[in-house]
């Protein structure tokens, strides 16, 4: 799967470099609606704006739903001081701890981007000298802006206003030791994953047994992105999402992480075994985790009343919601998994 591994990472990194905080998907919802057309699949966009794709098979009876996310952490202006600068509240898990000093983008609703820095305010050194002492959160951090502004006239005559989006720089690098880092990892690595499985399946000429469906959805990171959208037949959905790394935890960035619990509860149990038994049918390095502070698309999809089996899949990520890093054997082992269990 070496092929289908690199080319799941490259389409990832392309996805990365479009701005998609949840509420403002539309490009990146554009551009995965046109990578799974360009492989020859059906897609359209659901009124929600995600993407939902039909990968063709031919039990349609027992369809296997995959899902996965493109909307990100960010932010939204709720403010304009009257400095110019910008008070911004987080959209999802957005942690003000490790996205200070980051470089921002905010864009306007007459499609102006305008580049600025999210500081403490008053971030001199040399100046406060409560600097270190002072605690980060979104009401001491600020958007300070790349433009000569020092009124909230200033702002607005740039086009900025209220409920404008605020995205932050993914400083996506792919190194040569197999490493990836970026931002946003979580989830626009398990895009490309999906469109790696479907470049395989179309390369091939495989039609699996069983229909599949992907559900590509917008609306994860504030938890009802996989809620709706199910097509008649489907009996199980398949979550593609970060797998955690930290304490306590067996999974790695080179492994391939199955969720047996999350927060929102036990997997199917069934489910669960399957995932296991294609990963050692596909000789895939994976791990058995719980996670205690972790939610997915499919539970959105049970929570919306919808009877299915569920499971949970992913490469393992470190440092979740912050700087992120996966590695290519994570991205591999995943596909492995997903190869298994279609039996393709």
């Amino acid at each position: 799967m070496k092929e289908y591994t690199k080319y799941a990472v490259d389409k990832a990194v392309e996805l990365l470099a479009i701005d998609s905080p949840t509420g403002y998907t539309r490009e990146a919802a554009a551009w995965t609606k046109s990578a799974f057309e360009s492989l020859g699949y059906k897609a359209e966009f659901t009124n929600k704006g995600g993407v939902l794709i039909d990968l063709g098979g031919k039990d349609e009876n027992n369809a296997l739903f995959v899902e996965a996310h493109i909307d990100t952490l960010g932010g939204i202006v709720n403010e304009i001081k009257g400095s110019g600068r910008l008070k911004i509240v987080p959209l999802g898990g957005l942690k003000t701890e490790n996205t200070e000093t980051e470089t921002v983008r905010v864009h306007t609703r007459d499609g102006r981007v305008i580049e600025g820095t999210y500081q403490l305010c008053n971030a001199s050194t040399h100046v406060n000298t409560s600097y270190s002492s002072t605690a980060r959160n979104f009401n001491t951090l600020e958007v300070v802006l790349d433009e000569d502004v020092r009124s909230a006239a200033d702002t607005r005559a740039l086009g900025i206003e209220v409920g404008d989006f605020v995205c932050f720089e993914p400083r996506t690098k792919i190194m040569e030791s197999g490493y990836i880092k970026s931002r946003f990892l979580d989830d626009k690595l398990s895009v490309g994953i999906i469109l790696g499985m479907a470049k395989y399946l179309n390369d091939n000429g495989i039609t699996p047994e069983r229909r599949v469906y992907v559900h590509i959805t917008v609306y994860e990171e504030v938890g009802h992105g996989g809620s709706a959208s199910l097509p008649a037949g489907v009996t199980e959905g398949l979550a593609i999402d970060m797998g955690c790394v930290g304490d306590g935890l067996s999974c790695t960035e080179r492994k391939v992480s199955i969720c047996a619990k999350d927060a929102g509860g036990p997997y199917n149990y069934d489910m669960i075994s399957g995932l296991i038994e294609a990963a050692k049918k596909e000789s895939a390095d994976y791990a058995i985790d719980v996670y205690a502070s972790y939610g997915s698309d499919v539970e959105a999809t049970l929570r919306g009343g919808w009877d299915i089996r569920h499971g949970l899949i992913g490469p393992g990520v470190y440092a979740s919601h912050g700087y992120e890093r996966s590695h290519m054997d994570g991205v591999e082992n995943t596909l492995k998994v997903l190869k298994g269990y279609l039996n393709v």
